[in-house]
Formats: C-alpha cells, structure tokens, sequence
C-alpha cells in the first residue's frame, strides 16, 4: 500500500511538471472537421469584425507585461441559420500577420459556439494584438458575435475581462 502511495505522488509530480507548449488548443484537425465549401452563386450576406485580443497587458509601468490567457469566441447568435466563417486572422501589436487559424471556410451551427484558445505562455499578439473575422451568412440573418475573454491568475491574484467585436464591413 506504501510504495502505491508512493507511486501515484511520483505520478501526480510528473504531470504538474508537464509544460504545455501550445499555440492555441484548437488543434487542426478539428478544423479540417467543420470545413465548407460555398458556392460563390450562394446568396450570402458578407461581413468583417475586429476584435482586440490581449496576450500581454501592462503592469505597474510600460516596461512590465502581465501574460493573459485568451479565449476568443465566434458565436452564431441565429436559432436557425448556420454562419460561416471564411477567415479568423491574428495580428500583434504593430498590425503584422502571426497566424491564419485556417484556410478554408469553416462552419458555425446556429446557436453554436467555436472557440480559439491563446495559451497564456503565447505572447506574440503582445498589448495591442487583434483578430478580423471575414463572415458569411444568410440575408435577414442575425450578426454573428466575436467575443474575447482573458483571464490570468498568479497565487491568490486573479485577472480577469472581455471585449466585443466591432463589425467594420
């Protein structure tokens, strides 16, 4: 009974230990999953929305950044029609390109959420990055929601805010 004890607190070491070195914990894949084609015959309404996404924030002076985790959420606020959403770009503070999160158009069932998740150890977007969404959905449907959501927490402090997107087209 010792040396499981013993064991299962080696293990649970280990895992504590495990650096999480990713960009974002949506995987490819699961893109490749929701993707579409749309015909350009589609009678589509089109759209663009700006986000500002914070990866760092400013702490006690300009010379001292604060690492957030970054949720970013498309929301499909239509009960009935599906968006489509035909590019998610991320761009840092000084408006430079750092990733495209996929190359063909992809879908959001209605009333359903997709999500890109900016892991706190990622700062690329630095203080001022952002996202444009390019969007399609049906004429008379709803305006699709972009939200951003950053929280960080360091022993008992806890940070926490959001934004909303800003349709420009």
């Amino acid at each position: 009974m010792r040396g499981f004890v013993v064991l299962l607190i080696g293990m649970s070491t280990l895992i504590s230990c495990h650096e999480i070195n990713e960009v974002s914990s949506i995987d490819p894949v699961n893109w490749n999953k929701r993707t579409v084609d749309i015909s350009p015959s589609d009678s589509l309404n089109e759209g663009s929305t700006y986000l500002s996404v914070y990866s760092q924030i400013y702490s006690q002076s300009e010379h001292i950044t604060h690492d957030l985790t970054a949720t970013v959420s498309m929301r499909n606020t239509s009960s009935t029609d599906t968006l489509y959403v035909l590019n998610a770009e991320y761009f840092d503070t000084k408006g430079k390109s750092v990733r495209r999160y996929f190359n063909k158009s992809i879908y959001v069932a209605p009333l359903e959420t997709v999500a890109i998740v900016i892991d706190e150890h990622n700062s690329e977007g630095g203080t001022g990055g952002n996202f444009i969404f390019d969007w399609k959905n049906k004429s008379g449907a709803s305006t699709p929601l972009f939200e951003g959501v950053f929280i960080s927490t360091k022993g008992q402090q806890g940070l926490s805010f959001t934004t909303v997107g800003t349709r420009v087209k």
